[in-house]
């Protein structure tokens, strides 16, 4: 693939971040850019604020206007495999898949030929977005290997540099679907507890007070005896967001042992998953301003559950 030229972005710090380190802050809301890349852009001197360069250790603080001078993306060594994708939507600039169960999405440590990027690299023919790293090639932002739905892939550099910013501004409109443990008491609720690292298990995510300012609205879509479909909106991007939050209020989703899902028989059927999926993406395309909403289909895991929940 060819190269393109650097690519700058400006970059406005959202609210709630008071005298935080700058390469913090870009590894928080650039989060599909590897370390090593924020790092060189800083040791290239391509990161300023009001004109000024700035380094890895300047403190910056909400509404503070970053400009970055990303590098020249090198070529991706990952080979094209042929794996069955749903494709969702795509044109020029992007496309929209639908991920199914126990997929990865980019190589990584561990990983086989077997990630969703071999996979676009393939039916692609090689047109992914190098901005985000050679390793990540067209990566705007990540489901987990358990979650299913909507992914949205960059195919050229405008289109990916234009989605991460607006990934990081929360203009994308994001819907979740979560099947939960026990039933709530309301109809719809609102989750605004800080998320961070959980200080025991540094691998895992955790609603702490000193965390990052996350937020959760949820509507309750059905109930069953000892369980219950939620819809959620995420208006903050934080990793494990939903399972971190769904279980701070005693709902952990279905399957979700890592956030304190325990099976019990009232329950209804045992899962093989954490019962997420990302049912529904909302966003301005980046090049053509048109608007679009992408639906991917409710999992045939999903209907099984609610079927058998309706039989019991």
């Amino acid at each position: 693939m060819e190269e393109k030229e650097n690519q700058t972005v400006f970059f406005t710090v959202p609210l709630g971040i008071i005298r935080e380190r700058a390469d913090k802050v870009l590894a928080s809301h650039f989060t599909d850019l590897s370390r090593s890349q924020i790092q060189r852009t800083f040791e290239k001197l391509n990161v300023k604020r009001a004109g000024q360069v700035i380094d890895k250790k300047t403190p910056l603080s909400e509404n503070d206007v970053i400009e970055i001078e990303f590098l020249k993306p090198k070529a991706t060594q990952i080979k094209p495999v042929d794996i069955p994708l749903e494709i969702l939507y795509e044109d020029e600039d992007i496309l929209a898949i639908n991920k199914t169960i126990g997929i990865i999405v980019h190589p990584g440590s561990g990983t086989g030929e077997d990630t969703l990027v071999h996979a676009l690299l393939h039916h692609t023919k090689g047109k992914l977005a190098l901005a985000g790293g050679e390793e990540r090639p067209g990566v705007v932002h990540r489901l987990d290997k358990e979650t299913t739905g909507v992914m949205l892939f960059a195919k050229t550099d405008q289109a990916y540099f234009k989605l991460i910013k607006m990934f990081s501004e929360r203009k994308v409109d994001k819907e979740y679907l979560a099947l939960v443990a026990g039933v709530p008491h309301l109809k719809s609720g609102s989750i605004k507890t800080p998320i961070g690292r959980d200080p025991r298990v540094r691998v895992k995510m955790a609603a702490v007070p000193n965390g990052r300012p996350a937020h959760t609205d949820w509507v309750l879509e059905k109930s069953f005896p000892a369980s219950a479909l939620l819809r959620c909106y995420l208006l903050t991007g934080r990793t494990h967001q939903i399972r971190v939050h769904l279980s701070s209020i005693n709902h952990p989703i279905l399957g979700d042992l890592t956030y304190g899902y325990r099976f019990k028989k009232e329950h209804g059927i045992q899962v093989d998953r954490v019962m997420l999926h990302s049912e529904r993406i909302t966003f301005t395309h980046p090049v053509t301003k048109k608007q679009l909403q992408i639906i991917a289909p409710v999992p045939k895991d999903f209907k099984d559950y609610i079927y058998h929940m309706k039989i019991a």
